[in-house]
């Protein structure tokens, strides 16, 4: 690839892209980044505070976003999302399922409620916003998938057992998306490796667990927009290419 073939990829100019999971952490600074790439950015999280705030920051310095309230346990919730993409922007071009939760413990603490959680946010929602984006996909014949991931899926450890078998269920169901794509859209896993948000540390309610958590990341964890960028590398891509998997992940991390 020659110089000439970078400096032209197209960029993310116009690109309208939704976001799940974008009130904080790895959500908002994805938001952002793209929008700053001058992605048009379509957000959508729980906390409707938090998620405006997002939004004004982002058309305070010159970008394009619009939000709405999502809880992706409810299907309907993200086909509100792509129709406000497309009510806004006129269409979709990618979405980023990056919502989730980590109530992490031991297998043997038969904490139930929290196994269905990760389920029904972090396996379930993904799927619920493939299932929103992929038939606008398919009609177009262009699009892109980006399910964030993690490389908890990667190294299983004590007391993420649960969580990491939600997030190898959508890293197998991404790969599968991919290889039935037929060059219709793509397909990107993104796996972050410790990144500083508040996913585990606001999952968690055994205290001393929450507590180990909150140490480890202050001393290792990755700001959360190096998972923005790695966002932002996979979209702008130019047709033809599809990037399947990044790890991003802290050069200390084992």
């Amino acid at each position: 690839m020659t110089v000439t073939d970078i400096t032209t990829r197209p960029a993310l100019t116009g690109m309208v892209v939704a976001v799940t999971g974008a009130s904080s952490g790895i959500g908002a600074a994805t938001a952002e980044h793209l929008a700053a790439r001058g992605a048009h950015v379509v957000l959508g999280a729980r906390r409707s505070e938090a998620l405006d705030a997002v939004v004004a920051r982002i058309v305070a310095a010159g970008g394009q976003a619009v939000a709405r309230v999502v809880d992706v346990r409810r299907r309907d919730d993200l086909v509100g999302l792509v129709d406000l993409a497309r009510e806004h922007f006129g269409h979709l071009d990618a979405i980023v399922n990056n919502a989730g939760v980590a109530p992490i413990g031991p297998v043997s603490d038969v904490d139930v409620d929290g196994w269905d959680a990760m389920i029904d946010v972090n396996l379930r929602g993904t799927l619920h916003g493939i299932a929103a984006a992929l038939p606008h996909f398919l009609e177009r014949r262009s699009g892109h998938v980006v399910n964030v991931v993690s490389t908890s899926g990667l190294k299983i450890v004590p007391g993420q057992a649960v969580y990491a078998g939600t997030k190898n269920a959508v890293r197998t169901i991404s790969e599968g998306l991919r290889q039935e794509s037929e060059g219709r859209y793509r397909v990107t896993a993104v796996s972050p490796g410790m990144t500083r948000t508040s996913l585990v540390a606001a999952s968690t309610v055994d205290v001393a667990q929450r507590e180990e958590v909150e140490r480890a990341m202050a001393d290792l964890g990755l700001d959360p927009s190096a998972i923005a960028r790695a966002v932002a590398f996979a979209l702008e891509q130019p047709d033809g290419v599809d990037v399947g998997e990044i790890v991003v992940r802290p050069t200390r991390q084992a």
